[in-house]
């Protein structure tokens, strides 16, 4: 069985689950086989190359011609397409793949998951870092009880590409296409990853959302103009976070601690999380993605692990003990997990219920960002 597949969305997250898809029969033979099918976007010229460069046979400029016609449909757009695209995915009976945040509202988030519900169809959402093997291989050790009782979860996942003032806008900078800044965009993967490895839900909490720059150059715009005088760039307003922090109360009493940014100054892509209990703490950091740091009841400090073995997850189907993966691998992971599911008819997590329940938090954070206080989620 081959699956015909529409992609909605070509460029980062494009290139990376083509690339994804491109590596699984290579390195996971018992993948199903799959047929980039079409690739949709607004420019035609733009498309054309695209999908030549990506390997699809095809391309549409209007999403409307293509969720009925392919298997499986990943949803790489900006968040304001996440909703009326999946949902019509979803009831012709098309598998979706959806990035994340699963919405840009609550709204959104929950008629597509009622869409889900009613549909016969697999529906995921691309939370990617659930795919690392030392995420997973956390996720075993607090499920054999290694942290005994959960008292704390700390989470960081900082960027600085918005560091500079003049660095352009762009739909990640508006609310009505993104829903929100750093908080969707980031600590949407944060929360999830809380939410993956341990088995306790959010009480109650309290957020803070801020932006730092008011408004952003619109790329290309300004210059020389009709005479030899600059002319100033037409600027944007920026109507979504640059940062936020959100105290967290777990159901079993724990705290947590929750925090991104997009203008930390030296920090490229620093994803952290680390968990304390009464029996271990658990440590990971994406800029040392094939790392784990450990710290059982009786040890002095932590441990440094390398997953990288044949019986760590994922690894026996790459490279020798020691030989590390990268970011682009979660992709591939991602995507075997989801197209096995969509093929056998089995299940797939995170699903869309899941990305209702981040989304839920997401919305709790503003609406305590907007009140001052306190709000029960």
């Amino acid at each position: 069985m081959t699956l015909d597949v529409g992609f909605l969305g070509y460029r980062f997250m494009g290139q990376a689950h083509a690339n994804a898809l491109a590596r699984l029969p290579m390195f996971f033979p018992d993948a199903p086989a799959t047929n980039r099918d079409v690739l949709v976007g607004r420019d035609a010229e733009a498309l054309a190359s695209a999908a030549d460069r990506l390997g699809f046979d095809r391309y549409a400029t209007d999403w409307r011609e293509a969720v009925d016609e392919v298997d499986v449909l990943y949803n790489l757009g900006p968040n304001h397409l996440h909703a009326e695209p999946s949902i019509a995915a979803l009831d012709a009976g098309t598998h979706v793949l959806c990035e994340k945040p699963l919405g840009h509202t609550l709204d959104a988030a929950e008629r597509m998951a009622a869409a889900a519900r009613s549909s016969e169809a697999t529906a995921g959402v691309a939370f990617n870092y659930r795919f690392v093997p030392a995420i997973r291989y956390a996720r075993r050790l607090v499920e054999e009880g290694f942290l005994g009782d959960l008292r704390h979860v700390r989470a960081t996942y900082l960027q600085d590409w918005l560091v500079d003032p003049e660095a352009p806008w762009s739909w990640r900078n508006d609310e009505e296409m993104a829903g929100s800044g750093a908080l969707g965009d980031l600590g949407a993967h944060s929360l999830d990853l809380a939410r993956f490895l341990l088995d306790d839900d959010v009480a109650r909490l309290s957020g803070h959302l801020q932006t730092f720059v008011d408004e952003r150059p619109v790329e290309g715009s300004g210059g020389d103009g009709d005479s030899d005088e600059y002319s100033d760039p037409e600027t944007r307003p920026v109507t979504v976070d640059d940062a936020y922090t959100a105290q967290v109360e777990f159901e079993s009493g724990a705290t947590g601690l929750f925090e991104a940014s997009r203008t930390a100054l030296g920090r490229t892509n620093a994803n952290e999380i680390e968990l304390n209990g009464t029996g271990g703490s658990i440590r990971f950091d994406l800029e040392r993605l094939n790392e784990l740091a450990v710290c059982g009841a009786d040890d002095r400090g932590f441990e440094t692990i390398l997953v990288t073995d044949e019986d760590d997850p994922y690894l026996d189907h790459w490279w020798p003990p020691g030989h590390v993966l990268g970011w682009e691998h979660t992709h591939v992971h991602e995507n075997y997990e989801f197209l096995t599911a969509v093929a056998g008819d089995g299940s797939f997590a995170p699903d869309f219920r899941d990305g209702l329940e981040i989304q839920r938090l997401l919305d709790a954070i503003q609406r305590s960002d907007e009140r001052g206080e306190w709000v029960s989620v």
